[in-house]
């Protein structure tokens, strides 16, 4: 059974940091590229990072470039999101996936596998 199961979100002030956790079970983790993805009320779930299966590549969207920081640490099957300089725009639902031999891609339809998500909310 594969699971993704996210930690760390909660609520902070704007300019403030969260740094969100996803650890994978149930699939060989060095196999999967590994996304964060966000969904506000009323809106479309939206890609914010992704890293490659190797590890050796990074995507952004283009609203969190300079300010968050995905990584991931192949030993404890875990994906990582740093968040810096948040802004009450960053208020989101954060989702992490897994796609198989995934290259960064911020298309959800290339991921296989979805954790429940984790609330981020930051206050003005």
């Amino acid at each position: 059974q594969v699971q993704l199961v996210e930690t760390g979100g909660g609520l902070v002030q704007a300019g403030g940091s969260l740094r969100l956790s996803c650890v994978v079970s149930g699939v060989t983790f060095t196999h999967y590229g590994m996304g964060w993805f966000r969904q506000a009320p009323g809106k479309e779930r939206e890609f914010v990072s992704a890293v490659t299966w190797s590890g050796d590549s990074t995507n952004y969207a283009d609203s969190v470039k300079d300010r968050f920081t995905i990584s991931r640490n192949n030993a404890k099957n875990t994906v990582y999101l740093q968040m810096n300089s948040l802004k009450p725009a960053d208020t989101a639902v954060y989702f992490c996936a897994a796609g198989y031999l995934g290259m960064g891609t911020p298309q959800t339809i290339a991921y296989d596998y979805w954790g429940q998500g984790t609330q981020v909310t930051v206050s003005s």
